[in-house]
């Protein structure tokens, strides 16, 4: 499996926009016509190796914000230093 997400995470880097990713999940940060090509495209890249093509999406639309990949952590961890 690992090769297979590697194709997906690889258009997602390629693309220019922010990124990140972890053991579960690749966040994408952009706007829903930014974000929708390139989440297409990296279903593409897997499905050209692969008979089975599986997506989670889930999406935070805030229109007027960006930067809340570090954002939202950076606030988490603030409030966790309080503790």
């Amino acid at each position: 499996m690992a090769s297979a997400v590697a194709r997906a995470i690889k258009v997602v880097r390629d693309s220019g926009l922010p990124n990140e990713t972890t053991s579960m999940f690749t966040t994408l940060e952009g706007s829903w016509e930014e974000c929708m090509p390139v989440i297409q495209k990296a279903c593409d890249a897997v499905g050209e190796v692969s008979p089975r093509v599986s997506l989670v999406l889930k999406a935070d639309l805030r229109p007027g914000h960006t930067g809340e990949i570090e954002g939202k952590v950076e606030r988490v961890n603030a409030q966790v230093e309080k503790l």
